[in-house]
């Protein structure tokens, strides 16, 4: 079959439209694009901007391109083109751009506004019956806040949640998923069924533990190097409408920790689960005393602050029905007596949609002030239990206390490493029981300070031989990355080559490209 005159001319075109350089750097080079994507990719100033940076905003990486999808075939075009090329380009998947460190860009490459295929339908079908359980088909794109309210909606919900909502379903699978339940129902990760994945080769394949089991683990913690999520499938269970929301104080960090560890023990044992959420946070300003605790409080706690640097509080909730709320109270009171806080619990009562959505009130609140779309150098660890007591001496008491970063976010608390799937690709500590601590900082005007803090502890692990991971962090070089993964690299390895041979996938994560 022969092109007409007019054909020739539109192909070639759309050729040239496609050769893109982009004007905000003399460095990119020209990337040749599927000419069927034309009218969904963009180059304009604001897009591009867009794209190029992230919660962190401490990097900043420009895209030749963003690619605004409609459906996954445009993801399977997008790369499957990448992958065909004599000179493949990047790609990296971006939903809310919650990374701090450029993990969601494409320098030169495109980066996918994931966010982009919710304009296609609701993204979230419930299915399954109480013979087999409950499901929620949830699109990668799709927002754990809508997916809670769906699911909310049939009187089910997720069994394992991260703190913040509103960020997406398949950035967290990337990744791990990680709250105050992961003590008792495992990470995000561990609590999907099946998955949709566009792999570095272009292709949609359906994979789970039985079908395509090679592809789902290395995918589950994968940080996107070898495949986009576009449908995930979520274990649901029915949902209790209310939580009692506890904190208690404590001055001693091992009576704190060792109550942490007797709380998530029981849940082991108990089938009330009375502790169905458990996390642990750091009090080191006597200037900041949220408004949890009564404003008549206030002083006292502020005076225990002074008094002994931290105070360290232990946050726990146990959800509820109704209709079980006395004997629920009676159980609650009988466990309370066997933990060693201070005197004085504070509590709320609230619906479970307010218990999980709790931090959204925080976000618009610093977003009032102007204090959201600021640096974020932040540093998450998973910390063995073997050295959690050593940490606490050399960095919540030592580094943060003597150095006066006392106005950080701090939470700590424990999980336990049989909730997690080992053959999965995020990365975890050799002990069965071990820590995570999340420093959350955010600088209006000096960002570099806190970072230093983050590279000094870091440091201070490796002196102190306390063999920590990074969760949602970032290696500068590939040595460092293979240190990261220990012995579990050369399976991570073998699975690029086999899902994106031509390391298309995710640069911005630094570990192949």
């Amino acid at each position: 079959m022969t092109m007409s005159n007019f054909q020739i001319l539109q192909t070639c075109f759309a050729l040239i439209f496609m050769m893109i350089t982009s004007p905000f750097t003399s460095t990119m080079a020209a990337i040749t694009l599927p000419p069927d994507l034309q009218d969904k990719i963009h180059t304009d100033p604001d897009a591009i901007k867009a794209a190029s940076t992230d919660y962190g905003h401490i990097v900043t990486q420009t895209p030749a391109a963003v690619l605004y999808p409609s459906s996954s075939e445009d993801l399977k075009t997008l790369i499957g083109f990448s992958f065909n090329s004599s000179a493949p380009y990047t790609v990296a998947a971006k939903g809310r751009g919650h990374s701090v460190r450029g993990q969601a860009m494409a320098m030169n490459g495109v980066v996918v506004d994931m966010l982009s295929l919710s304009k296609n339908g609701s993204g979230i079908v419930i299915g399954g019956d109480k013979g087999s359980g409950f499901y929620a088909d949830v699109g990668g794109e799709q927002l754990w806040i809508d997916v809670l309210n769906a699911t909310l909606h049939k009187g089910l919900t997720p069994v394992s949640w991260t703190d913040y909502l509103y960020i997406t379903v398949g950035g967290t699978l990337s990744n791990a998923g990680i709250s105050g339940q992961t003590h008792l129902k495992g990470p995000q990760i561990n609590n999907v069924y099946e998955l949709d994945v566009v792999t570095g080769k272009g292709e949609l394949v359906t994979c789970s533990k039985q079908q395509n089991s090679e592809l789902f683990y290395a995918v589950l913690g994968g940080l996107g190097q070898f495949g986009i999520i576009t449908r995930a499938r979520i274990v649901l269970e029915p949902a209790k409408t209310r939580v009692k929301w506890f904190r208690m104080l404590y001055t001693d960090f091992n009576s704190f920790s060792e109550d942490q560890e007797k709380l998530i023990s029981i849940n082991e044992s108990d089938p009330g689960k009375l502790s169905n959420f458990l996390e642990g946070q750091l009090l080191m300003d006597p200037n900041f005393v949220d408004d949890f605790y009564p404003p008549e409080d206030h002083p006292k706690i502020a005076s225990l602050i002074k008094q002994f640097g931290i105070i360290y509080v232990l946050e726990t909730g146990s959800y509820y029905n109704v209709g079980t709320k006395h004997s629920v109270d009676k159980k609650l009171h009988t466990l309370f007596k066997n933990l060693s806080f201070l005197p004085n619990i504070y509590s709320k009562d609230v619906t479970y949609l307010e218990f999980l959505n709790r931090v959204h009130g925080e976000e618009l609140a610093l977003r009032q002030k102007g204090l959201w779309d600021v640096p974020h150098p932040w540093l998450n660890l998973f910390i063995p239990k073997s050295g959690i007591k050593g940490f606490n001496n050399g960095v919540f008491r030592n580094i943060l206390l003597k150095q006066n970063f006392t106005t950080s976010i701090v939470l700590v608390y424990p999980m336990y490493r049989n909730k997690w799937d080992d053959n999965m690709s995020a990365v975890i500590p050799n002990e069965e029981i071990f820590y995570t601590a999340g420093f959350l900082d955010a600088s209006v005007n000096n960002w570099e300070a806190f970072d230093n803090k983050n590279k000094e502890i870091l440091e201070f692990c490796d002196k102190a031989g306390i063999k920590v991971k990074q969760y949602l962090g970032h290696h500068d070089t590939k040595e460092e990355w293979i240190n990261h993964f220990g012995s579990k690299w050369k399976t991570f390895q073998d699975r690029k080559n086999q899902f994106d041979p031509k390391m298309i996938l995710s640069p911005g994560q630094r570990l192949f490209n």
